[in-house]
């Protein structure tokens, strides 16, 4: 009997174009391509422009002509989750006729002041329930979510390492469609990595949160759950997490990416816990990106967020 293949590796980069590319979007974008590209994989690419206040119009040319510069390929067509407002909508038609999702017509205000809410959840503070079978007399439907479940969700993170959460515990039922009207990072993002068929997440360690509240999602839709690799934070000298502002390197940052883009790309692979040739220090950007598929090393990447390497 044959023995069947292993499916193919889909890793995928999903930067927002609400700033310019950054040295914590730049670690995320060479380490999901390097993990995918060293098993054989394919190398996707998104533009998870939902947001629309937030998009900075240009700034995901920008950020594709900068990924250009610095020697990436990718495979495929983009996808731009703006595009994509009829496969969300069907999904989320589907949670609410499976009574798997139901409208919310709380406030932020509201739900801070109830007495019975847990502790604040990284989107702020959790949800108490208060709309959970049916919006009270008087208030109008604003958000949709997602009943949270009784069962804590489990996963090995590739980085991390064992994580738990109770999502009923730890920031409740979860917005999957906003009051304002856009979609949820939450529910777009599961729909687009099944439908692209991505089952290797690499990606910066302040998504770790996040990702029991995907994987929710994963098994109310029938979903596979992809690999999770959670890369640690760029931090300033204070340890604070740098903002896109202080750390770009955009051409419209104004960098000159044919003289250093191969020095930020070996930083990056040093900032990431591997250990580059010394000589790949003159080498140019395709010849860095060339060694760290081949001699990436998982294993290697540090847990904690720290500094960028000084380039030399």
């Amino acid at each position: 009997m044959e023995k069947k293949k292993p499916p193919i590796t889909i890793g995928r980069f999903a930067p927002s174009p609400t700033g310019p590319l950054h040295l914590g979007s730049l670690v995320a974008a060479l380490g999901s391509y390097a993990m995918a590209k060293r098993e054989g994989g394919l190398w996707l690419l998104r533009i998870e422009d939902l947001d629309t206040p937030r998009v900075v119009p240009g700034m995901a040319d920008d950020i594709l002509h900068t990924l250009e510069s610095l020697g990436f390929c990718w495979d495929g067509e983009i996808l731009r989750q703006s595009r994509r407002t009829a496969v969300y909508v069907e999904v989320l038609e589907r949670l609410l006729s499976e009574g798997a999702a139901y409208p919310c017509g709380c406030t932020r205000a509201e739900i801070a002041r109830a007495a019975s809410a847990p502790h604040a959840g990284d989107e702020g503070p959790a949800y108490p329930g208060l709309c959970r079978n049916g919006i009270p007399e008087g208030k109008t439907a604003r958000s949709i979510r997602v009943h949270s479940g009784s069962e804590p969700i489990e996963f090995l993170d590739g980085v991390m390492g064992p994580c738990r959460v109770d999502l009923s515990r730890s920031g409740g039922d979860f917005v999957i469609k906003r009051a304002d009207g856009p979609f949820a990072y939450q529910l777009a993002v599961v729909v687009d990595d099944a439908l692209s068929g991505v089952n290797q997440v690499v990606r910066g360690a302040d998504l770790l949160t996040s990702t029991p509240r995907q994987i929710r999602l994963q098994h109310l839709l029938g979903y596979p759950t992809p690999s999770y690799w959670h890369l640690p934070l760029v931090t300033g000298p204070s340890g604070a997490k740098l903002s896109k502002r202080d750390n770009a390197v955009s051409l419209a940052s104004g960098r000159d990416l044919q003289r250093e883009g191969h020095l930020l790309l070996f930083d990056a692979l040093r900032f990431l816990g591997q250990d580059p040739l010394p000589e790949l220090r003159d080498a140019d950007s395709a010849a860095i990106l060339d060694w760290a598929v081949a001699h990436f090393s998982p294993r290697s990447i540090p847990r904690t967020p720290g500094l960028f390497p000084r380039q030399h």
